[in-house]
């Protein structure tokens, strides 16, 4: 009997020193998610929707972007235009990567005649291209120059970014060895 109630003692006061530490660990998490995000992690509402088949950090940009089955339609685009070599051979570029939606809420004839066109397909590629990083803090108000030489602008704050205020940044601050990828949910048109 006394055996039983020195286990029974032992257990409980466990359980009263595990269930605070659970509850300040839940704290912890809640005001951390609460947090700006740092211009070290990723961030934005498509994140944990963004399959991702391995760190892409060392990668170069396109690699790291075909790790990403949501970027097929780009990175196909990219190859396509023949930008692969000139893309992974830029140092700290940035990208604004439109994901598979964005291709698709083109009709099918309006794709394949982007598709077919070259010289139009790379214009409207390196559209989504700067030639610099480009970090979560210069995205509330940023205004840049593109690799085509059109102006391209950014707005928002805390988690949630526009570009040129109608694509939404559905996941920021993905890292590859030459470049820093956000991934937009629209395809952008460079100005006419």
């Amino acid at each position: 009997m006394r055996f039983i109630r020195t286990r029974t003692a032992k257990a409980t006061a466990a359980t009263l020193v595990t269930v605070p530490l659970a509850l300040g660990g839940l704290a912890a998490q809640s005001h951390a998610q609460d947090a700006s995000p740092s211009p070290s992690g990723t961030f934005g509402p498509g994140c944990s929707a963004l399959a991702q088949k391995a760190n892409t950090a060392k990668d170069k940009v396109v690699e790291a972007a075909a790790a990403y089955p949501q970027l097929s339609h780009l990175v196909s685009a990219t190859v396509r235009a023949k930008l692969s070599g000139a893309l992974d051979g830029k140092p700290n570029v940035t990208i604004f990567a439109p994901n598979d939606q964005a291709f698709q809420q083109a009709s099918a004839s309006q794709l394949a005649s982007l598709l077919s066109n070259q010289g139009q397909l790379k214009k409207v590629l390196t559209y989504h291209i700067v030639a610099k990083q480009i970090t979560p803090d210069a995205l509330a108000k940023g205004s840049f120059t593109t690799v085509e030489g059109g102006k391209l602008t950014t707005s928002g704050s805390g988690t949630e970014f526009k570009v040129n205020g109608k694509a939404k940044i559905v996941c920021g601050n993905i890292k590859a060895a030459n470049a820093t990828i956000y991934v937009i949910d629209a395809v952008l048109r460079p100005p006419s």
